[in-house]
């Protein structure tokens, strides 16, 4: 291992380090990272209606804007840290950052919609590989009791981007235009480069992710569950949130230009589950997936029976957002009690399987919203995130690893 300064941080006898800095800005900073992230990927949601009529094609294929970085970022969560070797994660996350930089000022320059997919795909890798890295950095910066704390502040950046990265966005398309959105998130991606570059310490890689070391948490039957209930959770949430707009406009009788601000409502009650997760997630973050699933399954089904007017259309949104704000959480806390003295791989994995199931999610979405009437995404949407309900259950009895 490459020797570090005495202001660098240092790997312990237990892989954890101590930073030179303050622990907890070094979080925060992260937390603006994750906010980044989620803002990235999920924007077009709220830009499906202008970008398809800018560029001529249907809500349904553009929702491909979702689709592709979600595959894409599958597929770079494992890949990046093997390829990175024993690379500073200091460094690895900053230069992600960079490649996020350039990815959303070559969307608000795209003049063809195969362009702007291009521009979607170098997204997604930064997506991937910058999640894969963060998701377990808490273990790394502060001690072990405060290791749910910090991964909520870094989990918080999700719930942020709900309440003020995607429904600003929202509005900038709705009164300029799409591409300034688009520039802007660039813009914010810079910032955000810099921070990372001035408050974290270094961090170096304890050992190099191997293949053979993802592959032993994929016989991990604990990270197993987890990522079941991942897959379901994740892929049902966006085969229906990818189409909120239309859901709400169409189904709930909700005039356009209240989409941000409801969106906005929908971050703000994301970033309250959030919090609940944090205070309930330690030791036995299954019991907490559990409820999450059984809850947002029931307020999926019940959609399109008590959506059907701006009232309800409006509880049932706000619910959906407090509950699904504390999915990264609980999921990301389920990794590192599965694997601890793994959370490199085990994060990998995870962060793989979620941007896989958010791909999947849209496209699934896309194809009912296309062929079937708009209610068709909430029956699926619910009836994908029921079964992670089992799985979290039988999991939630099964003794801590040692």
């Amino acid at each position: 291992m490459t020797a570090t300064s005495p202001t660098a941080t240092s790997p312990t006898a237990t892989g954890r380090d101590t930073p030179a800095g303050h622990p907890w800005l070094a979080v925060t900073a992260v937390a603006f990272g994750t906010f980044l992230l989620v803002t990235a990927e999920q924007l077009p949601i709220g830009l499906l209606a202008p970008v398809g009529a800018a560029l001529h094609v249907s809500e349904g294929t553009a929702g491909l804007m979702v689709t592709v970085p979600g595959i894409v970022a599958a597929l770079a969560a494992p890949a990046v840290p093997v390829l990175a070797g024993r690379t500073d994660r200091r460094l690895l996350l900053a230069a992600l950052m960079a490649l996020m930089t350039l990815a959303n000022l070559a969307a608000a320059l795209a003049p063809a919609y195969p362009l702007l997919i291009a521009a979607r795909v170098l997204a997604g890798i930064a997506i991937g590989g910058f999640w894969a890295i963060a998701g377990g950095l808490a273990v790394r910066l502060v001690p072990p009791e405060r290791v749910p704390r910090a991964t909520a502040i870094i989990f918080g950046g999700v719930g942020a981007a709900n309440v003020f990265g995607v429904p600003l966005g929202t509005t900038i398309g709705a009164l300029a235009d799409w591409r300034i959105a688009f520039a802007a998130l660039s813009a914010l991606a810079l910032i955000v480069l810099l921070a990372l570059l001035a408050v974290l310490p270094p961090l170096a890689a304890a050992r190099p992710v191997a293949p053979r070391r993802l592959a032993a948490q994929v016989r991990n039957r604990g990270v197993r569950a987890g990522i079941l209930a991942t897959f379901l959770i994740v892929t049902g949430h966006f085969a229906a949130y990818t189409f909120v707009s239309p859901l709400l406009r169409d189904l709930s009788g909700l005039d356009a230009p209240l989409i941000g601000p409801l969106l906005f409502g929908f971050g703000v009650a994301g970033v309250a589950g959030n919090v609940v997760a944090g205070a309930t997630v330690a030791g036995r973050p299954q019991r907490t997936v559990l409820a999450i699933a059984v809850a947002l399954a029931a307020i999926l089904l019940l959609y399109p029976l008590a959506g059907l007017s701006a009232a309800g259309g409006v509880s049932l949104l706000l619910l959906w957002g407090l509950v699904y704000g504390g999915v990264s959480t609980s999921l990301q806390t389920w990794m590192i009690t599965a694997a601890p003295h793994a959370v490199e791989e085990a994060s990998a994995l995870w962060v793989a399987v979620f941007n896989l199931s958010i791909g999947l999610g849209a496209l699934a979405g896309g194809t009912i919203v296309d062929a079937l009437p708009l209610p068709g995404v909430l029956w699926l949407a619910g009836l994908l995130v029921a079964p992670a309900a089992v799985a979290a259950w039988r999991a939630r009895r099964a003794p801590a690893p040692g």
